[in-house]
């Protein structure tokens, strides 16, 4: 969240230089509007950033990507073009096995030593404790239990409460 207000500052900042660049632009010297579309550019994106519509843009984009292609029968196949070739129900086009939706909420909660219900920062917490003793980097770590836990912790920060 801080650096969402970040964001949000810094584009109050450049909301104000644009202002200021066009009154200047039409009261001093009318090149500064030229200046001004940067700035006033910059400004929007940042805001659309901030404020999570670039996010929830791109997983609606997603979504409906993946109900665009349709193989020859109808059936989903992801998606295709130049070189996709033919795909198996539950492989990836590269011979691993497709991810799959991820574990349930009550899974995740498990593989984290949770339980059911826990609140942001419990999650978040438990998180940090489990991926150091399981990070691929450590002498016991474990590759497929670092992505599960990985896994587990998306689930519960991506659902809604």
């Amino acid at each position: 969240m801080d650096r969402d207000r970040l964001v949000l500052g810094l584009a109050a900042v450049f909301a104000g230089l644009t202002v200021l660049l066009v009154v200047l632009s039409f009261t001093q010297q009318l090149f500064l509007l030229v200046i001004a579309v940067p700035f006033a550019a910059t400004t929007y994106f940042m805001w659309y950033h901030a404020s999570g519509r670039l996010q929830e843009r791109t997983r609606t984009r997603r979504v409906r990507a993946g109900s665009r292609f349709r193989g020859p029968r109808g059936g989903q196949t992801g998606p295709g073009g130049f070189g996709a070739g033919a795909q198996r129900q539950g492989q990836s086009r590269f011979g691993g096995q497709r991810a799959s939706s991820g574990p349930s909420q009550r899974e995740a909660y498990r593989t984290l030593g949770l339980d059911p219900g826990a609140d942001d920062e419990a999650v978040r917490s438990a998180y940090r404790e489990r991926v150091k003793e399981v990070h691929p980097d450590r002498p016991s770590g474990d590759e497929d239990e670092f992505k599960r836990v990985n896994r587990a912790y998306e689930r519960l920060t991506d659902e809604p409460t």
